[in-house]
């Protein structure tokens, strides 16, 4: 049976001000399934193009704090005590950060699981090149 689901593209934005991105990641939510969890990719190289200057550690570390709040639970402070959709919402909302999210978009899926994968190797990997190792922590649970 295929369900409605939503996803964002988690992105880098080095220089907030210039509005340039990387996009590293996909959050997806499937409220019927109780699905919700989001795949990064960190692609150094591609990264140090639009900000040779930005740590990759940095990164990592808030993609980390990320990923901690998408998963919920009491390491991930008072978000992390929402509900899965409530989360999704909270790192969904517009910021004007270093990690940010593109518009929410809909779709159907009969495996959210499998639809996740499908929208990082599309909208994250890129086109013909081999995947760059997952961002600790935001791979599988």
């Amino acid at each position: 049976m295929r369900e409605l689901f939503e996803y964002a593209t988690i992105r880098i934005v080095p220089r907030v001000e210039r509005g340039e991105f990387v996009n590293v990641g996909v959050m997806l939510y499937c409220q019927r399934s109780r699905y919700l969890d989001l795949r990064c990719r960190l692609d150094e190289g591609r990264l140090g193009v639009l900000d040779p200057y930005l740590d990759p550690a940095v990164v990592v570390a808030h993609l980390a704090a990320f990923h901690a709040v998408c998963c919920g639970g009491e390491q991930a402070g008072p978000a992390g005590r929402l509900t899965a959709g409530e989360r999704f919402r909270w790192l969904t909302a517009p910021r004007s950060t270093v990690v940010q999210t593109s518009p929410v978009h809909t779709g159907l899926t009969g495996d959210p699981e499998a639809e996740l994968d499908r929208l990082v190797a599309l909208l994250v990997d890129p086109p013909g090149s081999p995947f760059p190792p997952p961002v600790p922590d935001s791979a599988a649970r």
